[in-house]
């Protein structure tokens, strides 16, 4: 300007200024489908590169980013007295650091990585510069994320599948713990988000997988049933099977609090089945007793019916329901 008393360098930057919200939400997660993530678990299971393709699977077990799965460390599960073994995921993108939990088999994981790993002096840590011992180290070195990427590839393009990234495999987790029920909150802890608005995304993804879901099964359904389910509608003829008793019908059968779900055998277990009664936040009193003990001698019934038909899983998924009924029903008559 040059006036006097005009400041002698410049006080506001463009990167001042306050971001504009995003004008398009941002796009769902990309995941992989039930038949592709099998296809791919089974192309790293018969992997000669053991180290990698553990390190893959050990990822799509526990939600991991590759970042976090490269600077694990050797002592990373911890075992919890009567909660089982954790694993420690050290910080990440958002520097967040966070204790997820395993199973057995992820457990298994874990020992093969240490059995296959190199031994060696400790390595430097590339965040804090401190001597650590990783898990996943090769010939005195850290197994790099470009390594890992390459081993997925590998096992992608065996499994006939392309576009495979590492971080789908971070999606693919996620997916199926909404799917199953899994309540925002917990996701938020297992994912390490800092904010709702990052795992609300998969509730998101949750509406358009089930929508994907059904419609596929149910055009499967109507190729191998014919006339079975009709074509104008989804509700299946329930007095012309069995003379009207459902609990009879030749399909994948379920009790409901409010009725009861059939469904075709090509479609298979319904991962969305009898989720209320498992979830945390369901609730009852004496006053549901009538209801709960209907279920159990139905859920009873079907369980036999579905192993008797060589349904394996779809009994396992109700003898599991009879176990939380079983408890239920005993909290409900200590109410």
């Amino acid at each position: 300007m040059g006036l006097a008393e005009a400041p002698a360098r410049r006080l506001i930057f463009p990167r001042d200024a306050p971001k504009l919200p995003h004008p398009l939400p941002h796009p769902l997660p990309r995941y992989l489908p039930p038949d592709q993530e099998r296809a791919l678990l089974a192309a790293l299971e018969n992997s000669p590169s053991r180290l990698r393709a553990d390190a893959l699977l050990l990822m799509r077990a526990t939600g991991m980013r590759i970042g976090e799965l490269t600077l694990l460390e050797l002592d990373c599960v911890h075992e919890a007295p009567g909660q089982g073994a954790w694993l420690k995921v050290p910080l990440g993108k958002l520097l967040t650091e966070r204790m997820v939990p395993i199973d057995e088999e992820t457990l298994a994981i874990v020992d093969r990585i240490a059995g296959h790993r190199s031994l060696g002096r400790p390595l430097r840590h590339p965040r804090t510069g401190q001597l650590a011992d990783f898990l996943l180290t090769h010939q005195g070195r850290r197994v790099s994320a470009d390594s890992i990427r390459g081993e997925l590839h590998r096992a992608a393009a065996e499994a006939g599948l392309d576009g495979v990234v590492p971080h789908m495999l971070r999606h693919t987790y996620a997916t199926a713990l909404v799917n199953a029920g899994c309540s925002m909150q917990a996701l938020m802890a297992l994912l390490g988000h800092v904010s709702a608005e990052m795992s609300l995304r998969y509730g998101r993804l949750f509406d358009a997988t089930v929508r994907d879901e059904y419609q596929r099964a149910l055009t499967l359904a109507k190729a191998q049933l014919g006339p079975a389910i009709p074509g104008e509608r989804t509700q299946l003829p329930v007095a012309a099977l069995a003379g009207g008793n459902w609990r009879d019908a030749p399909l994948i059968k379920s009790r409901l609090a409010g009725g009861y779900c059939l469904r075709a055998a090509a479609q298979g277990p319904c991962a969305y089945a009898n989720i209320c009664e498992h979830c945390p936040n369901f609730r009852n009193d004496a006053s549901f007793l009538p209801v709960l003990q209907l279920q159990r001698v139905d859920t009873e019934k079907l369980a036999a019916d579905a192993a008797e038909r060589g349904w394996g899983d779809e009994a396992a998924r109700h003898r599991r329901l009879l176990g939380r009924l079983d408890l239920l029903i005993g909290q409900a008559c200590a109410s």
